[in-house]
């Protein structure tokens, strides 16, 4: 199981995400890095030891512009592998966030207006640069989908397995930030249902989550806040075998 860190970028700069209330996102205050410049964030994850990072490009999801001279920057001076939600509801974004070496693209239902276009994307792309992420709030799907109903969770996962995805972020925006835990069920009902690599977002509290997810077969998960905290630990990820 891979731990990979998050930063989230607002206004250029990096932001301390809580419960998926972006009006009320505060500068990074973080014991691992003074700076809230997304560089310095990433330079420093890079040097703990981290070969891999998930940006969320609020700006881009908020509707503004990409920002993508910073993750290009990012990629060009740490050599980290960049997984990057930027927005993406159409395949033209997609292709410039790769031409700016992003590692992975990820395509959140919160912007995604088709099923066809994770289709198009896997086609394009192929399964290994493409992630969904079933973006959450309390549970339920964050969607723009031109369906004639909200579909329910697994109804989607479903839905995206069928168009091709290998790969979903399993995202409770509700739970990012807050330190209360992932829903545990819904993860190991998620397991069953979708035949490919899950990583969790949103509520990690310590190592113990992290070796409950790991027994349970998740493939990663990402963390922002209890790394920040110091809640988690470099020190015991290396002892467990869980940053490499």
């Amino acid at each position: 199981m891979k731990v990979i860190p998050v930063i989230d970028i607002l206004g250029g700069k990096v932001v301390h995400a809580v419960r998926g209330k972006r009006k009320e996102y505060q500068p990074l205050k973080s014991r691992l890095c003074s700076s809230t410049d997304p560089l310095d964030v990433a330079a420093a994850f890079r040097k703990l030891g981290f070969s891999e990072l998930y940006v969320a490009d609020l700006d881009a999801i908020l509707g503004g512009k990409m920002n993508l001279s910073i993750l290009r920057g990012i990629a060009e001076e740490t050599g980290l592998e960049l997984m990057v939600d930027a927005g993406v509801d159409k395949l033209e974004k997609a292709e410039r966030l790769l031409e700016n070496h992003a590692s992975k693209i990820i395509i959140g239902t919160e912007t995604l207006p088709t099923i066809n276009l994770v289709a198009e994307a896997v086609r394009l792309f192929g399964n290994k640069k493409v992630i969904v992420s079933l973006d959450l709030m309390n549970g339920q799907v964050l969607s723009r989908l031109d369906t004639a109903a909200p579909m329910s969770p697994m109804a989607l996962l479903q839905a995206l397995q069928e168009a091709g995805a290998s790969q979903v972020i399993v995202l409770d925006l509700a739970r990012v930030g807050s330190g209360e835990g992932v829903n545990m069920r819904f993860i190991e009902d998620a397991l069953k249902n979708f035949h490919g690599h899950i990583f969790v977002g949103g509520g990690l509290r310590n190592i113990d989550d992290l070796i409950e997810l790991e027994k349970i077969g998740v493939a990663g998960v990402l963390v922002a806040t209890a790394l920040h905290s110091g809640k988690i630990s470099v020190d015991e990820l290396k002892r467990l075998k869980l940053l490499t």
